[in-house]
């Protein structure tokens, strides 16, 4: 697999101003990597910001909408509305509503909608919470010029209770939004769970694996596809799991079922 571009190591805090690097490379790869420490300073949080809640991914309800019989993956869903503004930002918790994707951008599960229980209060009440969604929507709202964002919000699981646990069903895709956020929660006496992420209209690559709580990657959903792949248990007596946040920002409205 060819390399995207020379930058595709993580950003580390201490990379001068990081909402500009971070814009730099989003411009030149579609791409960024942060270690914990750089999501951190960015959104002006502890790079451990995720710690506290931590538990309530032990009780993420099972999801009930795999194609493929499974039953490695575990979710929650919110929405948001995000306003960055000078010194900060608007956000606003949605109703509840339905997650939807067109066929177009996952053809395993696109077209369905899927109901899913809400996030929970440990993660909302997280002290961290607004200010990760803030600090992201601020630094992709400087590369759309961009006034307003929907965000998702999805809080996974996938566990090795089938053996293999499926991260990304779909294979390689594209959410169907401007720019996806992937925060590592934790991982778990697992091997595998390697991100990919591949030009959207070429055959360049990279391929890295989030090891460090707290790391991310930041992906142009309109420039680049991108998958993970299978897990199995590390210790073949022993559970094992990969727990992410996945945050999607959308400009113009949430993606909505045909009408």
């Amino acid at each position: 697999m060819h390399d995207l571009g020379p930058s595709f190591d993580a950003l580390p805090a201490a990379s001068g101003p990081l909402d500009v690097a971070i814009g730099q490379r989003l411009a030149a790869q579609g791409f960024c990597l942060l270690d914990a420490d750089a999501l951190g300073a960015l959104c002006a949080m502890p790079a451990d910001a995720l710690a506290p809640a931590l538990p309530s991914w032990d009780a993420l309800p099972a999801d009930a909408y795999l194609k493929d019989g499974g039953r490695y993956r575990r979710r929650r869903h919110g929405s948001f509305v995000l306003e960055p503004l000078p010194g900060g930002a608007l956000l606003v918790q949605a109703p509840h509503r339905a997650h939807f994707q067109p066929l177009d951008y996952n053809a395993l599960h696109g077209g369905m909608v899927r109901w899913y229980e809400p996030l929970d209060e440990a993660m909302l009440a997280l002290p961290g919470w607004r200010a990760l969604l803030s600090g992201l929507g601020t630094v992709f709202a400087r590369r759309r010029g961009v006034s307003r964002w929907f965000v998702e919000a999805h809080q996974f699981r996938i566990d090795t209770t089938d053996g293999v646990g499926r991260p990304t069903p779909e294979g390689a895709h594209r959410d169907g939004v401007d720019f996806v956020a992937v925060v590592l929660a934790q991982r778990h006496a697992i091997r595998g769970g390697e991100s990919r992420v591949f030009e959207l209209d070429g055959a360049r690559g990279v391929r890295f694996t989030l090891q460090q709580p707290g790391s991310a990657v930041l992906l142009d959903d309109t420039r680049v596809i991108h998958e993970t792949t299978p897990i199995q248990p590390l210790h073949a007596d022993e559970a094992g799991w990969r727990d992410t946040l996945v945050l999607t920002f959308r400009a113009g409205g949430f993606l909505d079922p045909p009408a």
